[in-house]
């Protein structure tokens, strides 16, 4: 991708919605004063996401082929099937579709300028750090949870 800035004209109707409704869960006068999310950040952080890649869909600066990424990743997260079923598993089970948003826009992030992102991104903080900080924080766990199975495997195996 090219240095240069992209100027982003949002919708205001777009942006009225769901950007009136953020604000008044969480007033942009108490967002992030210290440069950290609060908890009302966290918990909207799938739904910012989510909107993300729903105005990434709609933006022609997206090429047709992320926008299939896109729809995947939207779908995955309107789905009644899950890998972790939020019914049965409560706030743990909306963890699968964070991590399959998040993975979305990473790829996305590779085909797209960066400013196309920002410029739709409803959320408190730079949208790439969320999305940086979400992909890294899952890769990590899982890494762990697969060492931990491939120690109790050897484990049972030297019995």
């Amino acid at each position: 991708m090219s240095g240069m800035a992209v100027t982003i004209e949002l919708n205001p109707k777009e942006r009225r919605l769901y950007d009136r409704l953020r604000e008044r869960i969480v007033p942009a006068d108490q967002a992030g004063l210290d440069g950290r999310s609060g908890a009302r950040d966290l918990l909207l952080l799938l739904p910012d996401l989510t909107i993300l890649l729903i105005r990434l869909l709609r933006d022609s600066r997206v090429p047709v082929l992320q926008k299939g990424v896109a729809i995947a990743g939207v779908a995955y997260v309107v789905s009644p099937i899950d890998l972790v079923p939020a019914l049965l598993f409560g706030p743990v089970g909306l963890l699968d579709d964070l991590f399959v948003v998040a993975a979305c826009l990473s790829r996305l992030l590779n085909h797209v300028h960066p400013d196309v992102v920002r410029g739709h991104w409803s959320g408190h903080g730079d949208a790439l750090d969320a999305i940086q900080n979400v992909t890294g924080w899952f890769e990590k766990e899982v890494s762990r949870r697969v060492s931990d199975l491939g120690n109790l495997l050897r484990r049972r195996g030297s019995r």
